[in-house]
Parts: structure tokens; C-alpha cells; sequence
């Protein structure tokens, strides 16, 4: 999982797991595993999904109990963190 989760390959740990952003690799080019049977469909999405959510939501909610911040505000906020997290999150999560 810690390999899969830095991107490298899961036999040798040296080799590239990824050669697009969410595109793995057919075989490792330092140990020639093969990796294209691995298919992770979309349940990386989903976790995804659930982890960022847990984590704005209940930022989300600590802050608003906290402060008394307008609807823009909140929107400036958590519109691009949501946004960044997810994409921050996708590569790990699918390379697990």
C-alpha cells in the first residue's frame, strides 16, 4: 500500500506505477512486473469522495460553530480546498 501510495511499482518499488495522471503503466520499466491487469474502476473516486468529505464537512462545521463568516466567504474557502484535495488525493488513493 505505502508503494502504491507513492506511486511506484508494487513488486520493486523503484519503477514508475503511473504514466498519466491516473493512467498506470502496462509493466514496470525497472523490474518488468506486469501491472496491466490491475484495474481499480472507480473506487478510488468513491474513497475520494468519502475522505474529502469527511474532512471539509466537518471543517465545514468546526468553523461555522466557531465564527460567523458570510456565504461567500465559505465559498471561497472550501470550494478550492474541496477542489485541491481531490485532485491531491486521486494518484494516492488509486496507486493503494
Amino acid at each position: 500500500i505505502k508503494r502504491g501510495l507513492l506511486g511506484r511499482c508494487p513488486h520493486c518499488g523503484k519503477g514508475k506505477l503511473f504514466r498519466a495522471f491516473v493512467k498506470s503503466v502496462d509493466k514496470c520499466e525497472v523490474c518488468g512486473e506486469e501491472l496491466h491487469h490491475h484495474r481499480a474502476d472507480d473506487l478510488p473516486a468513491y474513497l475520494v469522495i468519502v475522505i474529502v468529505g469527511h474532512i471539509v464537512v466537518g471543517s465545514f462545521m468546526a468553523v461555522e460553530a466557531a465564527t460567523t463568516l458570510s456565504t461567500w466567504q465559505h465559498a471561497l474557502i472550501w470550494v478550492p480546498l474541496t477542489i485541491i484535495l481531490a485532485v491531491a488525493l486521486l494518484q494516492p488513493v488509486k496507486g493503494a
